[in-house]
This record gives C-alpha cells, structure tokens and sequence, in this order.
C-alpha cells in the first residue's frame, strides 16, 4: 500500500512472493501495488491536478508528521473528518505545509472501494501486508474494507511496523488482522501458510500474532535470523508491467532495489546512539561477493534497469574486493546507490566510483568530533570533512543530514564548527539541520539513563490513531522526548549556516593544481571569499599534501622532518594558522585536514537549484 515510493518496486513483496513460489509452487500468487494505483486513482479523478510529484513530496516529506497515515484515518474510522482539526493545530504549531494531504483524503474512499474490489476478483484465500512507515493506516483501512466483505478471508500484516512490540499492538488492537508476523518473514510466511492450509494452530511459529478465544497471543520472536543464502533474487516482474502500462510512468524514473547485507557490522558492537532502523535485527550477515554478483546481472538482464538502489544499512566491506571490482569491469551504464561508513579512504572512494556507484549515504551526521563521540560513530570530525573532500574529487553524490540535540554536548562543540562552515562552502551540504528524534530500539530508547528518561508516542500519533496513550507507547516508533544539548538560539545559528551552505555550493569551488616550479596553486572562488589564488612551495606544499589526510600539528611537524622539511613549531603553528584564516583547512579535536579538491566537479542542478544560483 502507499506510500512506497512510485519508482521503485517493494522489494518485500519480490522477496516474498519468490519464497511462497520456492516453498509452496502449487500456490497462485498474486501482486497488488496500491502506491501505483493510488497514485493513478489521485491522477484520474482530479484530472490531473493531484498527480505523482503531489503522491511523491507527501512519500518523502510526511513521514515526519504521520501524513500519509492521516490521509486514510478518515477511511479506517469511517469518519471523513477524522482528526482534521488535530491535524491543522499541529502543522501550525509545526510549521508544516497539509494543503496536499487535505486535497488528497476526500478521495480515499473511492480508492478503498476499487483496491478492494479488484483483490476480491482475483478470490484470494489470503491477503498479505507488508507495512513499513507510513503504510500501516493504508494497510489497515484496506484490510477492514475486505474482511468486511469477505468475512472468511485472512489477513496477514508484517513488516518493519511489526517488529517487536509493534506488532503486537498492532494486532491486538485491530481484530480484522488474523496474524502479524514480527521479524523477518522469509522462513515463517510458508510455515504460516502451511498451517493454514491444513488448519492446525500457530501456537509454535516463532513471531506470529494469533487470536485464541478473542485474546490476542504473541509468540516469541525468533532469535535466530534468517541465512542470506535463504534470501532470493526478488521478483519485480508484476511491479515493472504495472508501471510500464501506467500513466504514472512519465512522471518517474524507475529503479531497482536489492539487498547484500542485512544488519549493521558496526552497530553489532557499537550501535549508533540514536539509530533504531535495524529493529531487533541488527546482527549482520552479507552474501558472498559471488551471489550478489550473480543477482545483479539477473536483475539488470530481466529488467533492463540501469539504476540501483542496495538497501543495505552498511556495505560489508569484502565488497571492495569481490564485488567492485566486478562491477568496474562490467559494460554496464550503472547508476548505484549505496549506504557507506564515513572513514573510508580515499582510494576506496575511488574504487566506489569506478565501480559505477553514483551516489552515497554516509551517515555524517557531524563534523564535530565530540557530538560523533556522543552518537558512538567511531569516526572523527575530520575523517567526515574528508570524505566529503574526496567524494567530490571523484563525483559522487552525498546524501546526509546535520542531527544535533544529543544528551552531553555543549554550545562550544558547534560554534566551532558554525564558524568553519563559510570554509566548506565547496564541498556537499547536508540536506538539513534535525534535533534528533528518540526511535524505538536505539540505546537512547532502550537504555533511559542515557539522557532520555521521559518519552511519550510522538505528537504526529494524535492525529492518525484512535488509541490510548498506553497502546501507542507499543505502536509507536518515534517518542517525544525533553529536548537535549544545544539551545534555540545555537540551533538557529546552525540552521542559518546551513542554508546559506546549501545556497553557495552551486557556484563555489577550492581547487588544488600542479603550477609552474613544482608548486602547488589552490585557487579559491568560493561564494564568499575574495576570489584568491595561493601559491605553495616547498615546505608549504609538502605540508598540505601531509594534510590531505589528516594529522595533527605535531605529527605533521614530525612527518615533515622525516620527507626532509624540518620547520621550527612556531614557524609551523603560524602557517597552520594562515591556513584556518583563508579557510585552506578544517580544524577539529586536534586535527587538521586540508579542504582543497584535486579537480572541479561537474554539477548538475534542478532547476529551483538553478533559479537560486
């Protein structure tokens, strides 16, 4: 159901109907994609004044405030006016745009009543819902639509918005919902459908939520996870012929989906303070370079799709030598995205981009060595400056966020940075400045002597479900928390420098180049600087090369003496003081790093980019 995102296929649903197939090949399986019909259904009946860009901004940006949930409450409650007001007196307090949304559910009903007719027609014995974010409103409005007309059908949920006490919840509170099933679903969805067919009990499948004399019953989650040879090459067939045959199609360009690795290898010792994504199943496992390989040439030969999204939390690094080089040597005009740990070297950054990797999410978060510390990263500010340094040397795309707000950080740990920020004007902005959040199964959520011992279901819950406080504390996965760390007024100010980053990038560069005498130019037509052009030799040019990794006064001091430069600490401490005043390098915790780029990226811009430019 909406809101998957209208250009790329549910990969739950690809893996799952090719496990149903492999374990039960007499079942007749069938796909229903309701982003798609949505999407066309808000085209059709408002002739175009809602289209998918409108489907689109609600899928990307109401996440955050339980939108897309809202939109089908009215349908779930049969009450058409469903929490309007609640919604109105939150976006005004949240400073939040709702004119799509509130244009948008009037035509719900309508939209239920055709999804349900036309899964009835195919006279399914079990509707099956895979429900993450903001898909559990759609799936459960749908869901009571159907039981409604078909008292004996069964309804299966799960999904991320299952794990857990979720699931649970969920369950219990909504009695059309005959099983979810939290955690993984591969091993278990066949073993449930095997004993539906043969109508024994439930009782011992590890994660089902059943009904036992109108009492509802969790079993306990597996504890063991599901072996990545278990996991299939996904079947988007359904997906791809909808879209093909879609008006929706001209509106995006469709991508692929796939998955090498599950977990986080970092987070299985050192879990990110605020992260909650991996659920309950953090332990990673990866496929071998060889089969995921294989998978990816299956799935580009089938689908003739060129661009690729892996959804792996992390890239298991084996894969800079088995996969990559793969992928680099391969005819294919691939696009690939892929989430990375942020101290990669530059000679990986580099291989990432031969290997057609077009676009990275690092988790930065921040260049302050200390809020890293706090978050447990175990990557410094520098190293993160750096990244972003070398992904521009070799054209790849950065998607990442500034977070703030973390129990134990102070004012100075981000004037510091505030202030370095004009510097860095050439390199990639974070998309935004956001106070964390406290997400279900962090440290921060399981752990309260953190810093956040008081929680209460997000306020964006109020205007979705008609529950009570003590069901949502099990539904929800975003708690409402005391703000901790930095105030307003520091909060603004890194806004504020942010934005203005954001603005000058399109037009800044700082660009390092062999000039004449074995010097080293860097010429600087950064947005807000005065346009120079600095000359380093000898000693100076040695010592920013030193500093393209990164190190500290000292060491740099030591590693020029032994390349044969010996230069005096004060002599030394004063160029490194130059340097920070003409913005040639960032300074943090100790370190420097140099911020010059080998070459000048070539950029590309929406237009609103372009206009702003």
């Amino acid at each position: 159901m909406p809101w998957q995102l209208l250009e790329l296929p549910s990969l739950a649903i690809g893996l799952l109907h090719q496990r149903v197939r492999e374990a039960r090949p007499a079942d007749t399986v069938v796909e229903y994609h309701g982003c798609l019909d949505w999407a066309e259904h808000l085209l059709a009946v408002t002739d175009g004044a809602l289209s998918p860009d409108d489907y689109t901004d609600i899928a990307d940006n109401g996440l955050h405030h339980g939108l897309g949930d809202w939109i089908f409450a009215g349908s779930l409650y049969g009450d058409p006016t469903w929490r309007t007001a609640e919604l109105h007196r939150y976006a005004e307090s949240a400073r939040v745009d709702i004119d799509r949304a509130v244009r948008m559910r009037p035509h719900v009903d309508g939209f239920i009543a055709l999804a349900a007719k036309k899964i009835l027609a195919t006279d399914p014995q079990v509707v099956g819902f895979t429900t993450t974010f903001m898909q559990n409103v759609p799936s459960l409005a749908l869901a009571k639509r159907l039981k409604h007309l078909r008292p004996d059908l069964l309804v299966v949920m799960g999904g991320a918005n299952c794990d857990g006490p979720m699931g649970h919840a969920l369950h219990r509170n909504h009695p059309f919902v005959d099983y979810a099933v939290r955690g993984e679903g591969e091993i278990v969805l066949p073993r449930l459908l095997d004993r539906i067919e043969a109508g024994t009990g439930v009782h011992d499948l590890p994660g089902v939520c059943w009904w036992h004399d109108g009492e509802s019953v969790a079993n306990e989650q597996a504890h063991t996870t599901v072996p990545p040879a278990m996991i299939p090459v996904p079947d988007f067939d359904s997906w791809q012929a909808q879209l093909s045959a879609s008006p929706v199609r001209e509106y995006v360009e469709p991508k692929l989906v796939l998955e090498g690795a599950r977990g986080c290898w970092w987070g299985e010792k050192h879990q990110c303070t605020f992260c909650g994504l991996n659920g309950s199943f953090i332990t990673f496992r990866s496929k071998s370079p060889e089969q995921l390989w294989h998978e990816i040439q299956t799935l580009m030969r089938r689908h003739r799709l060129l661009d690729l999204i892996m959804v792996d939390n992390i890239l298991d690094m084996r894969y800079f030598h088995g996969l990559l080089p793969r992928l680099a040597a391969s005819e294919w005009d691939l696009r690939i995205h892929y989430e990375v740990k942020s101290n990669l070297r530059e000679d990986q950054v580099r291989q990432l981009a031969e290997a057609r990797v077009a676009h990275v999410q690092p988790g930065i978060e921040s260049l302050s060595s200390h809020a890293l510390n706090l978050m447990d990263k175990g990557v410094s500010g520098t190293a993160n400056v750096r990244l972003l340094r070398d992904c521009e040397d070799h054209q790849l795309t950065v998607s990442w966020n500034y977070l703030y707000g973390f129990p134990g950080e102070c004012d100075d740990n981000y004037l510091a940075i505030i202030a370095q920020i004009p510097a860095l004007v050439h390199l990639q902005p974070p998309g935004s400045a956001t106070r964390i959040a406290l997400e279900r199964f962090s440290p921060y959520f399981e752990q309260p002597a953190l810093g956040f011992p008081e929680r209460t279901p997000a306020k964006l819950y109020d205007h979705v479900y008609d529950l009570p406080t003590a069901e949502l504390m099990d539904l929800a996965y975003v708690f409402d928390t005391p703000p901790r760390g930095i105030g307003e007024e520091v909060e603004r100010w890194l806004r504020e420098a942010i934005e203005t980053w954001g603005l000058a990038y399109p037009g800044s560069t700082l660009v390092a180049r062999e000039g004449d005498d074995e010097t080293l130019v860097v010429e600087d037509r950064r947005r807000g600087w005065p346009g120079t052009t600095h000359v380093l030799r000898d000693w100076q040019r040695a010592a920013y090369e030193l500093l393209r990794r990164g190190c500290s006064a000292d060491a740099l001091g030591r590693k020029l003496a032994e390349d044969g430069w010996p230069v005096g600490a004060a002599q030394r401490d004063a160029w490194l003081a130059h340097c920070r005043a003409e913005g040639l390098v960032f300074f943090d915790a100790g370190t420097f790093v140099a911020l010059a780029t080998r070459h000048a990226a070539a950029r590309a811009f929406p237009p609103a980019m372009e206009a702003t430019r």
